[in-house]
């Protein structure tokens, strides 16, 4: 295909650009390049999507097959992309999130769930679910009917920028005693980058369509596995220390944030890992095992050393030592 990625730097993006170029697409990227250079035999142009008359200026007069956008701010900065492309790409990919469904995410839901409000014509980034929601509104107004939203939830695998992942492994790398949030069969539910962009680029040379919750099977994995995965591929000398939700919640310690990828298996957090996926299943999205993502995150830490985190980004991401400590002393009191 002839390839439009806007963005192809950071995580997604990357992942999208690497997979395209593999495919064999040929690779049109725009963003702002401060973030790292293009990679070889893509056609890198640059301009500021928030700068008015810039993303028309660096398209000129050209046309795509497929059009790809993680944009996650203002939706209004989407609607001018799918406006100005309306006429020029047969299909657009939109990156959503599963966050555009009302809180907290009922058990099981699918794609009708009911969504917050999102204002195609946002010109501030706000809240991020509504701007999601504001950017999915703002795609389907140019491409009702050409246009893919996908509503990913947690995206793993190399380039992960917000860290969870890399928490883990560079916890684990760490050695000692580690606390593990469990039980561990505890399901997980994700996606790799490079198996949603992989799945979305099949789509638009199909000319698949709809929105689709973009994220693997409930139970793909368990924390269990996921940690020992990590084990696994540092070689570290760590021993997994594992505690009940309950003793988690004594400690007073939140899932998500501070123990990174986990939540309880009940309350408000636990939706996170229950999606009804079967959409996008039937669409054609397959995720790789675990421990790939894992083992491949790793060597790229190796490789590239510990992303710093958006600058957007509120708070640290993973347990602080006093944190841990709670955890383990929790754990010593029960024994």
């Amino acid at each position: 295909m002839r390839l439009l990625i806007l963005g192809g730097t950071h995580h997604v993006g990357r992942a999208a650009v690497e997979a395209a170029l593999a495919r064999g697409d040929e690779v049109t990227t725009v963003n702002r390049g401060r973030a790292r250079p293009p990679a070889p035999g893509v056609d890198a142009r640059t301009a500021d999507r928030r700068t008015p008359g810039a993303l028309a200026a660096a398209l000129g007069t050209d046309t795509w097959d497929a059009v790809l956008d993680t944009w996650s701010f203002e939706p209004a900065v989407v609607r001018e992309s799918a406006r100005l492309l309306a006429d020029r790409a047969r299909h657009y990919g939109y990156v959503s999130s599963r966050s555009v469904y009302t809180w907290p995410f009922p058990s099981g839901a699918d794609e009708s769930a009911p969504v917050v409000d999102g204002d195609p014509a946002g010109t501030e980034p706000g809240d991020y679910a509504a701007d999601k929601r504001g950017g999915e509104v703002a795609v389907l107004e140019s491409f009702p009917d050409r246009s893919l939203i996908a509503r990913a939830g947690l995206i793993l695998g190399p380039y992960e920028v917000v860290g969870r992942l890399p928490w883990w492994l560079g916890r684990i790398a760490r050695g000692g005693r580690v606390a593990a949030p469990g039980p561990r069969e505890r399901p997980l539910q994700y996606v790799d980058a490079r198996d949603l962009v992989g799945w979305m680029l099949a789509a638009g040379e199909a000319g698949t369509t709809g929105v689709f919750n973009a994220v693997s099977a409930p139970g793909h994995t368990t924390i269990g596995a996921l940690l020992d995965a990590c084990l696994a591929a540092t070689g570290a000398d760590a021993e997994l220390v594992w505690l009940t939700p309950a003793q988690v919640e004594a400690a007073e310690v939140s899932g998500w944030t501070d123990l990174p990828v986990w939540v309880p298996p009940t309350g408000e957090l636990a939706g996170l890992h229950d999606a009804d996926t079967s959409a996008a299943r039937a669409a054609g999205l397959h995720c790789r095992p675990v421990a790939d993502t894992v083992a491949d995150t790793w060597a790229w830490l190796q490789r590239e050393g510990w992303p710093e985190p958006p600058s957007h980004r509120a708070g640290e991401i993973g347990l602080s030592s006093e944190q841990e400590e709670r955890l383990l002393d929790v754990v010593e009191r029960r024994a």
